[in-house]
């Protein structure tokens, strides 16, 4: 017969015999409230410094303190945390505080923060931020104009860089050369350069013909040079680039040379939409943001008079919005 248990055994009811002492009853363990704060893979992410799960790496490799201490995945921080990787402290802007700007990039100028060289960077034109910093959303080389984007969203730039987004890139390019249908198949079907297979998504000529032909081309990803070197492959060479469209975004006629412009809402969704991510609550431009701009524009380019004599330059307007 099976020995019974002492849980089997029936509770008493009453005094408890001698020689016993009652116990307290066990204190129920408490229910820990809910974290406040971000999940800190996300706040980090919003930095630029890579993606979610590339910073969920990062914390698990004991690359992150908060406060002083190594960080753990599940841990939740907000704007009163000291955030640091790799010993550096970090500058949080609050996610409420995304902000994105379409710059007019000269040619040039470099697209990184600091150029060994000592060339000028189109970091230098940007307006000042308190907390935060602007992220660049791609590149375009040297000698290349036109639209660039910047966010204080790292998430929303990284997003919209991974080669999966298959985001559309439109770009003006003066040829010089005899070009034949034949190259222009050729670019479309698909070129084999020394990063692997390239091609142009649509080409259309654009102005009159001649020595120098202008065309609009349309890409779906952002490799270094990878505009002129299609047009290379041919035997063909671009004497002009400029960039006019990214995704649903074009740059508007009004911003020279040099000038930026706090991007619309409508465009500001679109770049969201087009990154999968849910859109923010965006910061604007202040009126001194503005005012300084205009006055570092006017003196690098001799008054506003100068500013609109630079856009007569010659060539066909880009297709898109004003």
């Amino acid at each position: 017969m099976a020995k019974k248990s002492h849980r089997d055994a029936p509770r008493l009811q009453g005094k408890q015999p001698a020689g016993v002492e009652a116990r307290p009853a066990a204190a129920k363990a408490p229910v820990a409230a809910p974290s406040a704060g971000e999940k800190l893979q996300k706040v980090l992410a919003r930095t630029g410094l890579g993606s979610r799960r590339e910073m969920e790496r990062w914390i698990e490799a004991g690359r992150v303190a908060v406060n002083g201490r190594v960080a753990h995945l599940g841990d939740r921080v907000d704007g009163r945390d000291k955030l640091a990787v790799d010993g550096r402290a970090l500058d949080i802007a609050p996610a409420e505080e995304a902000r994105c700007i379409l710059y007019h990039k000269p040619p040039g100028e470099v697209c990184s923060r600091n150029d060994p060289e000592g060339r000028r960077t189109v970091f230098g034109r940007l307006p000042k931020l308190k907390t935060g910093r602007w992220i660049s959303i791609g590149r375009l080389d040297f000698n290349t104009s036109g639209l660039l984007l910047f966010t204080t969203d790292g998430e929303l730039a990284n997003a919209l860089m991974h080669p999966s987004s298959n985001i559309e890139r439109e770009y003006m390019v003066r040829v010089m050369g005899d070009v034949q249908d034949d190259m222009l198949q050729r670019m479309l079907e698909g070129v084999m350069l020394e990063d692997g297979v390239a091609r142009f998504t649509d080409i259309q000529q654009i102005g009159k013909g001649g020595i120098n032909r202008w065309y609009c081309v349309v890409l779906m990803e952002g490799r270094n040079r990878e505009v002129r070197r299609l047009w290379e492959s041919q035997g063909l060479t671009v004497s002009r680039l400029k960039r006019v469209r990214y995704g649903d975004v074009f740059i508007p006629s009004k911003v020279k040379q040099g000038q930026w412009t706090e991007l619309e809402r409508t465009d500001v969704k679109s770049l969201y939409r087009m990154a999968g991510l849910a859109p923010k609550e965006l910061a604007r431009s202040t009126d001194r943001e503005r005012e300084l701009m205009e006055r570092q524009f006017g003196k690098r380019h001799g008054g506003a008079g100068a500013g609109r004599g630079a856009a007569k330059r010659s060539g066909p307007k880009p297709r898109g919005r004003s």
